[in-house]
């Protein structure tokens, strides 16, 4: 089975998997959680940056219950031009405010068929990460 963090060559995939910051999970997800690429490296040093507590919290959330408001953390779906749903099937764009250190802005769709084997699974886009004050 192929890696989707790492393509064939001369293929263009921006989303790859954005695996659990610290450990892996204690059950099986339901959503598979995706990030930008250009966001990669954020993603990797977001322990850093927010926590791990943080960091995790905001995984498990994406990972298990992104249709559902956050146990933790504040989530709120965006407005105007930037709420429209980028893929068919997925969510308005949902932005996660992640320990007051900033936004992760999201879409999931609980019933994708997107991948190589075509099976129906939940998907989480991460779209932008940004964490600077604001």
């Amino acid at each position: 089975m192929p890696d989707p963090a790492d393509p064939k060559p001369g293929a263009y995939r921006p989303f790859v998997s954005a695996r659990r910051p610290g450990s892996s999970p204690g059950a099986k997800p339901r959503f598979r959680v995706l990030v930008h690429r250009q966001y990669l490296d954020i993603w990797n040093s977001l322990p850093e940056q927010v926590g791990l507590e943080s960091a995790q919290q905001f995984w498990d959330h994406v990972a298990f219950t992104a249709d559902q408001h956050p146990s933790v953390g504040s989530s709120s779906v965006m407005k105007g031009k930037h709420n429209a749903a980028k893929w068919a099937g997925y969510s308005k764009t949902i932005h996660y405010e992640i320990s007051g250190a900033g936004r992760l802005d999201y879409q999931y769709n609980a019933n994708s068929s997107e991948g190589t084997k075509g099976d129906t699974h939940g998907v989480v886009k991460i779209m932008t990460i940004d964490l600077s004050s604001h």
